[in-house]
C-alpha cells in the first residue's frame, strides 16, 4: 500500500529539515507534505529545501490538529504518517518500526513512543499519546473534525480505535527525542506551556468520551 508523510510545523526552522530530510531518504513515501502553520521563521523554506513534495503555508496558525487534516485533504494514500517538527535523532529506522505492522495488517495505528530514558517503559502503561504515527486512513478520516483539534487529535485517535475494536499500539522508538519547550521558550513560559498542555491532555481524555457517549464523537 502507497503511504504518504504528514508534517505539520511551527516555526521549526531549526529541526524541520532534518525531519524531511530522513522522511524522504526512507522510500517509503509516495509524498512528504509539510504544512507551515502560521510560521513566522524559514520553515516552509528550510521544508522545500529538504526534499519535501509539496509545502502548504496557511496564513494564521490554526494549530496542529487543523494543519494535519489541511495535509490530508492533499494525499490519497491508504497509509498515513504523522511527524512532529522538531524531532531529534530521527531515522529511517524509526519509520519502519511503525510503518512495518500496519502495512503488514497487524496494526490499524502504531504510535511511536519517544526516548526518555529509564522512563520509556513507563509509557506503554499511560495513555498512547505521540507525535509520529502510521495508521490507515480511516481512522482519522471517521472522527468528526472538532474532535481533531489540540491534543484531542491524539486522544481520538486513541478512543476511535477503542470504539471500533481496531488493535493499535505503542511502539518504543530508541533514540527520539524532541526539541523542548524549555528549549525553545526559556524555563519561565515553558513551565505554563507544560501545565496547560497536561490539562489539555486530561480534558481531550474526558471530552471525546463523552462526545462518544452522547453520538456525536464519529461522522
Amino acid at each position: 500500500m502507497d503511504a504518504a508523510a504528514i508534517v505539520p510545523a511551527y516555526n521549526e526552522e531549526a529541526t524541520v529539515g532534518e525531519v524531511v530530510r530522513t522522511l524522504a531518504a526512507s522510500g517509503e513515501f509516495r509524498e512528504v507534505v509539510v504544512i507551515s502553520d502560521g510560521s513566522t521563521d524559514r520553515t516552509a523554506e528550510r521544508a522545500r529545501i529538504a526534499g519535501a513534495t509539496t509545502v502548504h503555508e496557511l496564513p494564521q496558525k490554526g494549530g496542529k490538529g487543523s494543519a494535519i487534516l489541511h495535509g490530508l485533504r492533499h494525499t490519497t494514500s491508504l497509509i498515513i504518517f504523522f511527524a512532529d517538527a522538531d524531532l531529534r535523532g530521527f531515522g529511517v529506522e524509526h519509520i519502519r518500526a511503525l510503518l512495518g505492522p500496519v502495512k503488514r495488517g497487524e496494526l490499524v495505528m502504531a504510535v511511536g513512543l519517544r526516548d526518555r530514558g529509564a522512563l520509556t517503559i513507563l509509557q506503554r502503561y499511560l495513555p498512547l499519546i505521540g507525535g509520529e504515527r502510521a495508521l490507515r486512513r480511516e481512522v482519522v478520516e471517521g472522527i468528526s473534525p472538532e474532535h481533531l483539534q489540540g491534543f484531542k487529535i491524539e486522544q481520538a485517535l486513541n478512543f476511535h480505535c477503542r470504539a471500533k475494536k481496531w488493535k493499535y499500539d505503542g511502539v518504543v522508538l530508541p533514540g527520539l527525542k524532541i526539541k523542548t519547550k524549555l528549549e525553545k521558550v526559556g524555563a519561565s513560559r515553558a513551565l505554563g506551556q507544560y501545565l496547560k498542555m497536561y490539562w489539555e491532555v486530561l480534558y481531550a481524555m474526558l471530552s471525546v468520551r463523552w462526545f462518544h457517549r452522547r453520538g456525536q464523537f464519529l461522522k
